[in-house]
């Protein structure tokens, strides 16, 4: 190989064989860095493979062949920085309480509970599920159940207190 065909090579970046070899080397040191950053062997191991795949796509940039360790050793200090980051971050979501979340009982209650309503609303006359629904689930005001409807706000009102007294019985009865 004469001088040019060197320098043309040298300006394509490193090698596959020469960051392979560097790699294989200095493997051991590399894992020391990435152990002095990092607490456990798996995540030290997945930084520097890690390195190692980053530097192998990147190598057209690596100019010379001899700062092949340097991004190495580089990539894996920026990568053990953000497996710390990502810890810090899960850790700090975590230590946060959870909301109050009901036990497996509760929440069969409640199943029951709802189901023993929705069982009691399709009992109720049709005016009367619409007004409660419209109210109470859909949250409108009795004037707004009224425009809905077509009915007079006494009509609500009294298809509504109907509706709540027809429930109360029903929720009562055992079923």
């Amino acid at each position: 190989m004469g001088p040019g065909v060197a320098d043309a090579a040298m300006a394509v970046g490193t090698t596959v064989d020469h960051l392979t070899e560097t790699y294989r080397a200095h493997y051991r040191s590399l894992l020391g860095l990435a152990a002095l950053l990092l607490d456990d062997t798996a995540s030290c191991e997945d930084v520097v493979q890690e390195a190692f795949i980053r530097v192998h796509s990147a190598r057209n940039r690596v100019r010379d062949p001899e700062k092949t360790l340097a991004y190495l050793r580089q990539t894996v200090v920026n990568l053990s920085r953000s497996a710390l980051r990502r810890r810090i971050l899960g850790l700090k979501l975590l230590s946060k309480p959870m909301p109050d979340m009901a036990s497996a009982e509760e929440g069969a209650y409640e199943q029951l509970e709802r189901d023993q309503l929705i069982k009691a609303m399709r009992g109720l006359q049709r005016r009367q599920r619409e007004v409660l629904v419209l109210r109470y689930f859909a949250d409108m005001t009795e004037a707004q159940v009224a425009d809905v409807l077509g009915l007079s706000l006494g009509s609500v009102k009294a298809y509504g207190s109907r509706g709540i007294a027809a429930l109360r019985v029903a929720m009562e009865t055992p079923a």
